[in-house]
């Protein structure tokens, strides 16, 4: 990455301004703007997170917030209130408190002296969600958004449900937001006695969210509200949606793009979940460059060439050889001018032989753990790996051999006929590409809860021994499988631990089964070029302990249970600027046996550390997840010390019925 330390403006900060809500609760930006802005108003561009600006998002905020106010603009980086150096409370994520405080600093922002009247919002993951739900709400002053890493479907498209299944990362995320949440206020900005008032105010009032989510098992009210695919009319901002092949949100920018009337552009690499100048596998691109065309445009009325890009803009992986990690992915840039593009044509591929003999799916319950993370961040082994041992756990239907290389663009859907033995079972599909010499590589995948077949609102469970009819649609891809390869289609009744298993062992009997593959035509190139990734100056950071990341399988022998384990240690580093060093490692364990269901559980621990001179504070974080036939089972407790001294302690548990999942 080029780094950028010469703007066309002058660039001043603000490391902790304060913005009074209107119910009197003071939430702390950092903004950065050209130095005369008050005689030369300028755009603002909002980023609302939980996610701590004076440690947490830094490393990124440092390359990207001054890059904008350096060409023109008032970045503000907002803490949301309950979290980083912000008050309040936060009881839950897209909450209507904070929906309302996004518009209410998008208001204050268009009325300062020093802004023009123009606002646009952006973020990535959280910031990705609200933004979109913000412009949803239409604040008079908002007039473009980039969205990156996002949904627009709050329980079929995130970190809760897939295929109405519930998705592991629904706890491992609940769990993750108990430890983020649970760091006090910067003493340095909140003052030496009211910082600790504030963190005890906070960690007596934390939430943890997996019980929350897991009452809401079906596509109710609750997660309608907030999900903009219950009406993209009222988004009428500009809208800018970027996502990654590696990521867990790679749907939305088709779903945007798709739907969305008002100006909409999409963007995917083959990047995890980060933002797509500093992001990997590489290519990377000039991200900021290409975010400041968009803000020029909606923001300054400059007319930058925007409106004419392609619709649609991703990049076609080439087939690599299985690794948990990928630093590069070889591949090129195609454009669609329009989306749906009229160049990708479906291909019909029947997989069972129409009057041949069904398919018996009974998967063990450890099939899945060649399957990766939801969504990859770590820089680490989190990809899926080389597919095999699911495949060997899996009926598994394998194409001849290409004899010319195709262009895989689109979402592969899997229409299905079975009976299952029992009246709840999952079901999940992969694509995938085999290597001449077996290795087996993922392409994209799908999972069902069958029971929701006909509705997600309205489950229906299954009747033992009765054929019925399913449509599984597999993820967005982009991908080249070379002649002389195979496609794979791979079906298994348990994900593990990509989804939580049923309650009870299943045999599914499918009869019919029939892959949609949308093929483009085979590019010969780069269709469209990207500028190399820019940002300002880098974080300025002491190094205290190094991150590093690992994964391990075992299996015992004598108990036939088999457990994943799981260390991200993000390292500790300080900060050369205010001094402020933070450290933080994410631990977790999932263990199921392999004939029984129930035997599946998770567990997590979370340390997170703040140091500066002689003060320091550390919390400790720990969840568990497991299941009965009836009930879903979550604990959790937090820790806090003030040095060495337990100030703070608190335990959850509830009991959450099943129903139907």
């Amino acid at each position: 990455m080029k780094t950028v330390t010469e703007f066309p403006r002058k660039v001043v900060e603000f490391p902790d301004m304060g913005i009074v809500m209107p119910d009197g609760c003071r939430l702390s930006a950092r903004v950065w703007m050209p130095e005369d802005a008050s005689d030369d108003p300028v755009p603002a561009i909002l980023e609302h997170l939980p996610y701590r600006k004076r440690d947490g998002t830094i490393f990124r905020d440092q390359l990207t917030h001054p890059y904008f106010a350096g060409h023109g603009y008032a970045s503000i980086r907002v803490d949301m209130r309950g979290n980083g150096d912000s008050e309040g409370l936060m009881d839950d994520e897209y909450s209507e408190q904070e929906l309302q405080d996004a518009c209410d600093v998008i208001a204050w922002a268009a009325s300062q002296p020093w802004c023009n009247g123009n606002v646009g919002m952006m973020g990535i993951s959280w910031g990705g969600f609200n933004c979109l739900q913000v412009a949803a709400k239409r604040p008079p002053a908002l007039k473009a958004v980039i969205s990156l890493c996002s949904t627009v479907d709050r329980y079929a498209d995130d970190i809760h449900y897939k295929g109405g299944c519930l998705l592991i990362e629904n706890f491992g995320w609940a769990s993750t937001m108990l430890s983020y949440s649970s760091r006090p206020p910067d003493p340095l900005l909140a003052g030496d006695v009211r910082w600790r008032d504030l963190w005890l105010t906070r960690l007596e009032n934390q939430p943890f969210l997996a019980p929350l989510w897991l009452k809401h098992q079906h596509r109710d009210a609750y997660w309608k509200r907030g999900s903009i695919c219950e009406d993209f009319s009222a988004i009428q901002a500009a809208v800018l949606s970027i996502g990654g092949w590696h990521d867990g949100y790679r749907n939305t920018i088709s779903h945007l793009v798709t739907n969305i009337q008002s100006p909409v552009k999409g963007i995917v690499g083959p990047w995890i979940h980060k933002y797509p100048h500093y992001a990997a596998p590489r290519p990377a691109i000039g991200f900021l460059q290409e975010a400041l065309r968009w803000w020029d445009r909606w923001l300054k009325n400059v007319d930058t060439g925007v409106e004419a890009d392609p619709a649609y803009r991703a990049y076609v992986m080439d087939s690599v050889r299985p690794a948990r990690w990928h630093p590069d992915r070889p591949g090129r840039w195609v454009a669609e001018q329009e989306w749906p593009s009229p160049a990708i044509r479906t291909q019909s591929i029947e997989l069972v032989a129409k009057g041949g003999k069904p398919a018996i799916v009974a998967s063990p319950q450890i099939c899945g753990l060649a399957g990766g993370e939801y969504f990859p961040f770590t820089f680490g082994p989190e990809l899926p790996g080389d597919q095999r041992p699911d495949d060997a756990l899996s009926v598994c239907f394998d194409q001849p051999e290409l004899s010319e290389a195709i262009d895989i663009v689109g979402a592969p859907e899997v229409e299905v006929r079975l009976s299952s033995d029992r009246p709840q079972a999952n079901i999940a599909i992969r694509l995938c590409d085999v290597h001449p010499d077996g290795a087996s590589e993922l392409i994209s995948y799908g999972v069902l809860n069958l029971t929701h077949r006909n509705s997600h609102e309205l489950p229906e469970a299954l009747v033992p021994g009765e054929t019925v009819s399913a449509h599984v649609a597999l993820d967005q891809c982009a991908y080249r499988v070379p002649a002389g390869h195979r496609l794979r289609i791979a079906v298994s009744n348990a994900y593990w631990p990509m989804i939580w298993p049923s309650p009870e062992p299943v045999r599914l009997t499918l009869s019919a089964a029939t892959l949609s593959l949308p093929l483009r035509p085979l590019a010969t190139g780069n269709e469209v070029t990207f500028a190399e990734p820019e940002g300002a100056t880098p974080w300025a950071t002491e190094t205290i302990r190094a991150a590093n990341s690992e994964r391990h399988v075992e299996r015992d022998e004598k108990t036939g249970i088999v457990t994943l384990s799981i260390t991200d240690d993000f390292g500790e580093v300080r900060d050369l600027a205010h001094g402020l060093a933070n450290g933080s490692i994410a631990r977790e364990t999932w263990t199921i046996h392999a004939d029984s269901p129930l035997s599946a559980s998770g567990k997590t621990h979370w340390t997170q550390t703040l140091s500066r001179n002689g003060w320091s504070v550390r919390t400790e974080t720990s969840a568990e997840m497991r299941s009965d036939a009836q009930n879903f089972i979550v604990s959790a407790r937090i820790e806090a010390f003030e040095g060495e001294t337990l100030v703070f302690e608190r335990n959850f548990e509830e009991r959450v019925p099943r129903a139907l999942l």
